[in-house]
């Protein structure tokens, strides 16, 4: 737990429930100023399937939150920020029929491209939803529930994302938020409703979904529970999917580009416009503030490298340059570019290739499949020049800026603050309890504010090896696993 400075203004509670651990901070209104913090660590499946027991979450979340002490129970507000996608099937009790489904678990690919085909193709689901689904997305999850675990589906009596499970662990209501259920592929974001057609194609009650919070909105009050450090009349926010908490941590304008470097990778940018991508590229998700969160995300980042690193026995940063070796690192499927069931591939081996290029490469892969998605990402009237925020986990490391750099030609900032999740989620807590705007509580906070690094000239010859490789072996690279 962090040292305890004297606060300010009243206590707030973020919460960033990720992929593998719930990180809780006690943030002050009035400054900023984290006062407390606790983790506490769950389990995702190991093999080809990912899946992880809610009931786990709620356990980290209780656990980080116990790490926090006092500080916690001087709370005043609390926000989720969670993974997406995720699918949380509940019974009539409100306990898990089944592991959740979570959103690198891609076996629902073949359901993706039925359901893409029975509403009219791609541009049809940009128009209606926003994006179009692939196997990451909960509509998909849904369906192959569904058709290979009939009996458990029946059983299902309320359908959830991991935020909305642990929101509505403390408050016992049901409600999600626009920013994350814009992530289902069951929202229309035209509508700004559940779509009963999309629905009724995969067989969902709507009945089974939760109520979709206005941004700013109270949605309860922490209900009595030994597990938890909270006062009564504790104030529960919508909470949000972790992309869109942390567009609200760094406070952001629209336009500005970020590109967030963790197990995932993604490349977002606040805009005004509603995006419909037909090319299915970028998600068209809605921000957990009244705008829009265009967004592209690679299955294949911080992991895939370290596997490599760990597979040729170096340090992460023992990077070599040059030589002609190209490498796609999609050790776990592929989502942007769309290559469900594809693996790595290694291209251009030579008898001088170096154990530190090789690593270098897959660096350069990952990288590529993130840039190469941000044109789409951005509208056409942002400016170029203008700095990426770089985030997540591999933001702090060398090898990764000087790899986004080299690749994007375009300065980058690295904000100084970390768990950008956790304190979007704060800032939408304390959004609750002051009245005020997330993001610009968030711009006081001084969130984004950290060191620029100057541009380097675009590696062109590299950027070109990676598309060629990628182009060549493209009708290679996504083929089912045997017997599937």
């Amino acid at each position: 737990m962090s040292s305890a400075p004297t606060a300010q203004g009243p206590l707030v509670v973020g919460v960033d429930s990720s992929t593998q651990s719930t990180k809780a901070l006690v943030v002050d209104v009035a400054t900023g100023q984290v006062v407390a913090d606790g983790q506490a660590p769950h389990r995702v499946s190991t093999g080809e399937y990912r899946e992880s027991d809610p009931q786990e979450w709620w356990d980290a979340l209780c656990a980080a939150l116990q790490q926090c002490g006092g500080a916690a129970r001087e709370a005043t507000a609390i926000s989720i920020g969670g993974q997406q996608h995720g699918l949380v099937a509940l019974d009539k009790e409100g306990r898990p029929v089944r592991p959740a489904l979570l959103w690198n678990d891609v076996r629902s690919a073949p359901q993706a491209r039925g359901l893409v085909d029975r509403l009219g193709g791609p541009k049809a689901w940009a128009d209606r939803v926003g994006s179009v689904p692939g196997p990451s997305f909960t509509v998909t999850k849904w369906a192959w529930f569904a058709e290979h675990e009939p009996g458990a589906a029946r059983t299902t009596a309320a359908v959830r994302l991991p935020h909305d499970y642990l929101t509505e662990r403390l408050t016992g209501l049901g409600t999600t938020d626009r920013g994350d259920v814009s992530g289902t592929g069951w929202w229309a974001s035209a509508s700004e409703t559940y779509d009963e057609e999309i629905l009724g194609m995969v067989g969902l009650d709507p009945a089974l979904l939760p109520r979709v919070a206005r941004p700013g909105e109270v949605v309860g009050t922490v209900r009595h529970s030994g597990e938890l450090p909270f006062s009564k009349g504790t104030l529960v926010a919508p909470g949000t999917g972790d992309n869109a908490a942390a567009a609200l941590g760094l406070g952001l304008h629209p336009g500005t580009p970020v590109l967030s470097l963790g197990t995932s990778g993604t490349v977002y940018a606040v805009s005004r416009h509603r995006p419909a991508d037909p090319t299915g590229t970028v998600a068209g998700f809605a921000d957990a503030h009244g705008a829009w969160l265009p967004l592209a995300c690679t299955l294949n980042c911080t992991l895939a490298v370290d596997r490599v690193a760990a597979l040729l026995g170096l340090e992460r940063e023992a990077v070599e340059p040059g030589g002609s070796v190209a490498f796609l690192p999609y050790l776990d499927g592929e989502r942007t570019p769309n290559l469900p069931h594809s693996s790595g591939l290694l291209h251009g081996l030579r008898h001088d290739t170096t154990p530190g290029q090789l690593l270098q490469a897959a660096y350069d892969g990952a990288v590529h499949s993130l840039l190469g998605a941000l044109d789409l990402v951005l509208d056409a009237d942002a400016d170029p020049s203008s700095p990426l925020l770089l985030i997540g986990g591999g933001a702090r490391g060398a090898a990764w800026q000087h790899t986004v750099r080299r690749l994007s030609g375009r300065p980058v900032q690295i904000p100084q603050v970390q768990e950008l999740v956790a304190l979007g989620a704060a800032a939408q807590a304390a959004g609750v309890l002051t009245g005020d705007d997330p993001s610009a509580i968030a711009r006081r906070w001084g969130t984004a504010q950290g060191p620029v690094l100057d541009p380097v000239e675009r590696d062109e010859a590299t950027l070109s090896r990676i598309s060629g490789v990628l182009s060549d072996a493209a009708p290679l690279l996504d083929r089912a696993p045997h017997g599937e």
